[in-house]
């Protein structure tokens, strides 16, 4: 086993996981990670939340140092240089004109940003998937820019949050009638998406972008009704897409990612995938799936680092899906899969800043979502974990209601007496 030579390519999150994993197991072989981008591996959430607030310098978001790759993971760094090919027949991948031979590898080059076409050289039009571009970002709302997101999704919703809490002008425009649709279904997508007009940001639904211009600098955004907005800043946050270009030719399976069985192996000899990039079988909710959630990154690339290293001893990965997203002064959690046959709100009501809404699929709990409802998000969890009947969910939601309606009235009561 020692003997062997693992490589990581994408220094990711689900890569640094991957490396970690393989030292922990007992690996003492030689690990080398390659990663596109000059950082060492660095937290992405924190990019389009504290990395933007105002009034205190940032905290870096890098999870370690380099003496820690180089001393405790012995770990032989590619940094700054893109993986461009994949031999598998060889078993080598070709950074540059330069060859990296592997036994085992794991694949954890996540997804790019999409960008507008035509917007390449122009200044002030940022994605914000790298910490380059929160650093660009963070600059011009320092400058109060007048600033436009293009895309409410949970990104840009969470820049345009951070935007107007620091008073600057700010304006979300989105193509779709009604945003969030894929993440949480159309109710539930108005009913956070309403979060904006209560904060007092502009959020221009049904339109979509014609034009982005300004001469070598971003000046407007002219839209497909005919609205001009003035902008100084741009931040497009359309989705992302699986980086595979790098793969096409090398045998491996793509389609809307790599295409991974449950043990997050792609067929391919010696060959496992992890993180934004990997889409595999997920067996607690019997279908495939690509998540960019950065719970599954983090328990993927090291179920792949070990799957990879003693395939024979392969254990499935299988998860409830998480995330969450931090708006104004509330947040955002959801665990499981969108797609349900009916939602149901069980406490509180989508008018107010506190409400949990179920989903169901047949019989059966598939979803969770909340407005700050921290101290639920994870018992739904727990259910789904158990794959949960929908009766049993909403008697569980209606055991809550009512212990919570108890503790109110024990409040009350006490605060009479002490008067």
């Amino acid at each position: 086993m020692s003997e062997r030579q693992l490589v990581v390519v994408g220094a990711s999150l689900a890569g640094l996981r991957a490396v970690e994993a393989a030292r922990k197991t007992g690996f003492t072989g030689p690990i080398t990670l390659i990663g596109g981008e000059k950082h060492l591996p660095y937290d992405r959430p924190p990019l389009s939340k504290a990395y933007l607030e105002a009034g205190r310098e940032p905290k870096s978001t890098q999870f370690r140092d380099e003496r820690t790759f180089s001393a405790e993971l012995d770990v032989t760094l590619l940094l700054g240089r893109r993986a461009t090919g994949l031999d598998t027949t060889r078993k080598v991948i070709r950074v540059g004109q330069a060859e990296v031979p592997y036994d085992a590898l794991v694949i954890a080059t996540g997804a790019d940003a999409r960008t507008l076409p035509g917007t390449e050289d122009l200044a002030g039009v940022h994605a914000l998937r790298t910490s380059d571009d929160a650093v660009a970002v963070r600059a011009a709302l320092d400058a109060h820019a007048r600033t436009v997101v293009i895309g409410a999704g949970f990104i840009g919703s969470e820049v345009a949050a951070g935007a107007r809490k620091r008073g600057v002008d700010v304006t979300v425009v989105e193509a779709l009638p009604t945003p969030l649709v894929r993440a949480v279904g159309e109710r539930m997508g108005g009913a956070i998406a309403s979060l904006h007009e209560r904060n007092g940001t502009p959020l221009l639904c049904g339109v979509s972008v014609s034009a982005v211009e300004g001469g070598g600098k971003v000046e407007r955004v002219v839209l497909s009704d005919g609205t001009v907005l003035p902008a100084d800043l741009v931040v497009v946050g359309i989705g992302c897409v699986p980086a595979t270009d790098w793969l096409e030719g090398s045998g491996l399976t793509l389609d809307n990612g790599i295409v991974c069985d449950e043990n997050l192996y792609t067929g391919i000899d010696g060959v496992y995938a992890a993180g934004d990039v990997a889409r595999w079988h997920n067996g607690l909710f019997d279908r495939s799936q690509r998540l960019e959630h950065w719970t599954s990154a983090a328990e993927q690339g090291a179920v792949a680092a070990r799957n990879a290293l003693n395939p024979e001893a392969a254990k499935a990965y299988s998860t409830v899906p998480y995330f969450w997203s931090d708006w104004y002064d509330s947040r955002i959690q959801f665990v499981g899969v969108p797609q349900a046959d009916e939602i149901v709100v069980v406490d509180g009501d989508l008018d107010s800043d506190h409400w949990v809404a179920l989903y169901r699929e047949g019989d059966r709990l598939v979803g969770a979502l909340t407005l700050n409802g921290q101290t639920v998000i994870m018992k739904y969890r727990g259910l789904l974990m158990k794959a949960a009947t929908w009766q049993d969910a909403l008697a569980f939601a209606e055991k809550r209601k009512h212990s919570a309606a108890a503790q109110a009235v024990r409040s009350i009561r006490m605060e009479t007496a002490q008067q």
